[in-house]
């Protein structure tokens, strides 16, 4: 195994000069570095990462806390941050909650001790009861795609969800829609509220008996929500699910009750996942800007490390988009 020792040699500098220029906490001449550095690639050195973290107090890690990875949209905000760190030198430690709590609260316990430099929490479901638990980490903490209130002790960067659902409503009352269901998480209060608020500015009402839950946030979780919705009004004309995959599971509950979309039935989605362009018809969706929503929140996390700071709390809103495809129209235009 190559040594410090055998680059300090190797370049004609001692072994803590090799150590300045790997760590980069004392100036060292250009020069010298670059020789440090060309040593260090003819060689193929790799520095000891744990010995460094002990010597620096740095591990040059960043925790990430996602629900999961199955799905496209914390795929890419894991992409997003990956990125930053990597251009940063700085390494992932990725967990999974899997919506469960249990499993969550485990992880952010084991967190605590300094294992990372900083981390980032992406999604609020599961975790929100569990956030004491970092009231004394020694490490700087951000959340991302928080759509429930925003706790004060941390700063906040996401998505104005308000004004995703009223984007998917007001599209759907531009087109003359009245009889709608919605389709919801249960933690996609933000996203029913904006919604309504869409129809309430025509005088129009979104009853409790129009919203029906997903169980789950899958294709069959979608299917099963959209045939309530069928049977509690066989004549609605309308659909907006708060998740893309529960859009693509209202498509097929469509499908298999002879529903034309989107002559019978107008359907829209939240995300703008990639597969929502694929699907027959091309799915109506409200576009969330996820990825540069994860990156402003890595990089925030990595300007508080930098300066051995904590980051100002605040809440920065991104504006999501809608994006017009085949799914809606107006309500009983002919199929052509």
């Amino acid at each position: 195994m190559v040594t410090m020792q055998d680059v300090a040699e190797r370049a004609g500098v001692t072994k803590q000069t090799v150590s300045n220029v790997i760590s980069g906490r004392v100036a060292v001449r250009p020069a010298t570095a670059a020789r440090v550095r060309a040593a260090i690639e003819e060689l193929g050195y790799t520095p000891n990462l744990v010995a460094r973290s002990l010597a620096t107090g740095s591990t040059k890690t960043v925790g990430l806390f996602v629900p999961t990875v199955a799905g496209a949209f914390y795929a890419d905000v894991v992409e997003a941050v990956e990125d930053v760190l990597e251009e940063h030198g700085y390494h992932l430690l990725l967990c999974t909650t899997r919506l469960d709590g249990e499993r969550a609260r485990r992880h952010l316990a084991g967190l605590t001790s300094r294992s990372v430099d900083a981390l980032l929490i992406a999604g609020d479901r599961d975790l929100i009861g569990h956030l004491p638990l970092l009231a004394d980490a020694r490490f700087p903490v951000a959340l991302c795609a928080w759509e429930s209130d925003a706790p004060g002790a941390f700063p906040v960067v996401t998505i104005d969800y308000e004004h995703a659902g009223f984007l998917a409503g007001r599209h759907l009352r531009d087109l003359g829609h009245e009889r709608v269901a919605v389709l919801a998480s249960p933690d996609h209060g933000p996203r029913l509220a904006g919604f309504r608020r869409a129809f309430a500015a025509d005088g129009l009402a979104v009853p409790d008996r129009a919203v029906h839950t997903a169980t789950e946030p899958t294709i069959a979780g979608g299917f099963a929500a959209a045939n309530a919705a069928f049977a509690a009004d066989p004549g609605l004309t309308a659909i907006f699910a708060t998740h893309d995959i529960l859009a693509l599971g209202a498509l097929e509950a469509a499908r298999l009750t002879g529903r034309s979309v989107p002559s019978d039935l107008s359907i829209v989605g939240h995300d703008d996942n990639p597969e929502v362009r694929l699907a027959r018809p091309a799915l109506t969706s409200v576009a969330i800007p996820k990825r540069e929503m994860a990156r402003l929140a890595i990089e925030l996390l990595l300007r508080a490390v930098a300066k051995s700071g904590t980051p100002v709390n605040s809440l920065q809103l991104l504006r999501p988009e809608l994006v017009v495809r085949d799914s809606t129209c107006p309500p009983g235009t002919p199929t052509t």
